[in-house]
């Protein structure tokens, strides 16, 4: 391929196209195979993926291997431990300059992925020293931070021009749900930040679909603010907006509304692609038809949108708190990755609900009665509390906002739907 994925992306948004893409991964060469076909044709504009099974996001290679001799299906797509032979056949006349594929798969040690991702000539993947770390296990941060600088050079390296590597920071997700937009955005751009500072000249931004579609917005248009902001000239970049990766709603209803929710709130922000959901996701991993049909049922959602509403508010709330954290990270250290490990010690990032040992875990969230994202309270960053101390949620509250997004679809009105 003489494109990449992120040239790829631009041309879409050029031509006025938002880039749907699902997550979708199967043990099974075959039926991967048919996943990509299908995508590639859907009635959408899309892109490809390969998620990696969880023994590979572990490193654990032995279990893959055991588990491919047995026979016993995985949950994901064994890159790694598969010969390069068998996924540059899986790949062959689908993978090209019209239908750039994306590797995914979690790991704190990426290098081992972005290799065998090389040797098929796959060149996009994601993730991010913080945001595949904190959520996901226990690996040191200080680990992450230094096998994440290797896993961007060998992709840099093993990629060469004029072919264009690209990564995606997976640091708009970081936990899922209940964390404040402001923090979310701030770790996307830091994560880029880290990728450029380590050779990658094509990124792409998260922002993963909160509670509140006001606020999110706000929150895609400071993250599109920020990326012109602070990302060098030369480095290519776009905003991908993650349908809600909390709760899912339970009927095909409520999931089908939610995601042309998470459609429209891409559109009017001007990100340029969406990682779609399910009406399975609910209940189980979703075949290779419920993948399409997302997809298909995304893209119209988007044509049939308003479109976007216009540049950032200079004086918005998310924009302001987001540009705080990372101007007070970045004056710790000109090496992103070590500002990045001193704000953690500090206390001055600090992730809601996250019990990773090298998180300070004095920070809380709360959701508002009209459905916004607040601070409770903020510890040692450089944020205060936005909501009363007397908003700090019970385990019975938690729950409940846990699922609160996936009972308002599911139980949302007739009339209100488009």
């Amino acid at each position: 391929m003489t494109g990449s994925f992120g040239s790829f992306v631009a041309g879409a948004a050029r031509a006025g196209r938002l880039v749907v893409q699902p997550r979708m991964g199967f043990s099974d060469p075959y039926r991967m195979r048919h996943g990509l076909e299908r995508t590639k044709f859907a009635a959408a504009c899309t892109v490809g993926t390969l998620t990696l099974d969880s023994y590979t996001r572990l490193g654990d290679h032995a279990a893959v291997r055991d588990a491919l001799a047995a026979g016993v299906p995985l949950n994901g797509y064994p890159l790694v431990d598969l010969p390069v032979e068998r996924t540059r056949a899986l790949l062959h006349g689908i993978a090209d300059d019209t239908f750039p594929v994306q590797v995914r798969h979690g790991s704190s040690r990426p290098e081992h992925i972005v290799r065998a991702a090389a040797a098929v000539g796959l060149d996009a993947t994601e993730g991010g020293p913080v945001s595949y770390c904190l959520p996901y296990g226990r690996t040191p941060l200080r680990e992450s931070v230094a096998r994440w600088a290797r896993g961007c050079e060998l992709l840099a390296e093993l990629a060469p021009p004029p072919r264009r590597p690209h990564l995606e920071t997976f640091g708009g997700c970081l936990l899922g749900q209940l964390c404040p937009p402001g923090l979310l955005v701030a770790i996307s751009l830091l994560e880029a930040l880290f990728f450029v500072q380590h050779g990658i000249r094509s990124v792409s931004l998260s922002y993963a679909q909160q509670t509140d579609s006001a606020q999110d917005e706000r929150a895609v248009r400071a993250l599109r603010r920020l990326a012109g902001e602070f990302l060098p000239a030369d480095v290519d970049w776009h905003t991908v907006v993650y349908t809600y990766m909390g709760v899912f709603p339970g009927t095909p209803r409520g999931a089908r509304l939610l995601l042309e929710d998470s459609a429209r709130l891409a559109v009017r922000a001007g990100a340029e692609r969406l990682i779609v959901k399910t009406v399975a996701e609910a209940q189980r991993i979703p075949t290779v038809e419920e993948n399409v049909r997302a997809l298909e049922r995304a893209a119209v959602a988007a044509l049939l949108s308003d479109g976007a509403t216009g540049p950032a508010d200079p004086d918005s709330d998310v924009y302001a708190e987001a540009r705080t954290f990372i101007e007070v990270t970045l004056g710790h250290s000109a090496d992103v990755g070590r500002a990045l490990l001193t704000a953690f010690r500090r206390g001055h990032l600090d992730v809601p609900f996250c019990l990773h040992p090298d998180n300070a875990g004095r920070s809380r969230s709360t959701v508002d009665a009209a459905g916004r994202l607040r601070w409770v309270a903020t510890g040692a960053m450089p944020v205060r509390p936005d909501a009363p101390p007397d908003r700090l949620m019970s385990s019975a509250a938690l729950l409940r906002a846990l699922r609160a997004v996936a009972d308002r679809f599911d139980h949302r009105p007739l009339e209100t739907t488009r």
